[in-house]
Order: C-alpha cells, then structure tokens, then sequence
C-alpha cells in the first residue's frame, strides 16, 4: 500500500478524529499520484451543497500526458455516505473544526484513498510549545 503523508498536519492542527474517503480521480491524476507528485500545501475538505469537495491538493500535470492532462489545482469530489457528511457538517459549523487531508494512500485494489481528519487550528504558542517537546525528547535520545 503506497501512501504520502501531510506532515505539516500533525504541527498546525490537534487532530479530534479520523475517516477515509473516496476521492474523484481523472486518469493522468491517478498516475501523478502513484509516482508521488503530490503537495498538500493548504489544502482542506469543504462541505457543499451536501457533497464533500477537497480544494488546493497539488497533483502535478502528468508529463507524458499531451492533450488529455488536468488541471493541477481542481477541487475534487469525496466520496462519502450522507450521514458522514451530515456528521461532519455540524461538528464544522458548531464547533468551528476544519476537515484537512492526512494522507493520500492507494489500497490493495488499486484504489486511491484520502484519509481526511477533523482538526482543530493550534495557537502560535501551542506551535512553539510542541517542538520545545520534541527537541527535549531528540537531545534525550541522542
């Protein structure tokens, strides 16, 4: 199972939950992905018009590809079941969570996954705050 990693996720947000979604792929995104040409750059999930819509994931243009190739910024349908949109929704409105994208995998039936996370925006000192930790843990270690 190939996957990327949002690695800035885990600094900017306190993750409160988790769930995989479907995602809408055209062919020459699939084959971007699978050789790893992928930016999570901020991109987030939004829930509109009771669908799930993933905006500004980075899928660079296939080079191989001449006049069929997308467009690297398109925002990307999720597949998700209605109660899990409904779920989301209300924690999103009420709570005020963000939905960000963790990770991008490909499962053992060739299919492309988007494990999506309901997070929650950490202050600037709970940035601070957090690699304080992991440099007292590196200087421990080492």
């Amino acid at each position: 199972m190939k996957s990327i990693k949002n690695r800035r996720s885990q600094h900017e947000y306190y993750i409160v939950q988790t769930l995989e979604a479907g995602i809408v792929l055209k062919g020459t995104e699939i084959k971007s992905i699978r050789a790893g040409k992928v930016n999570f750059k901020d991109s987030y999930a939004k829930i509109e018009d009771g669908e799930c819509w993933l905006h500004n994931l980075h899928i660079s243009p296939w080079e191989k590809a001449a006049y069929f190739n997308h467009e690297a910024e398109r925002k990307r349908k999720l597949l998700l079941h209605k109660h899990e949109i409904k779920r989301l929704r209300s924690k999103v409105e009420e709570q005020g969570m963000t939905l960000i994208p963790l990770e991008l995998l490909i499962n053992e039936g060739g299919l492309c996954k988007v494990i999506l996370a309901l997070a929650k925006g950490k202050k600037e000192y709970d940035k601070r705050d957090a690699m304080r930790k992991k440099d007292l843990e590196r200087n421990q270690e080492g």
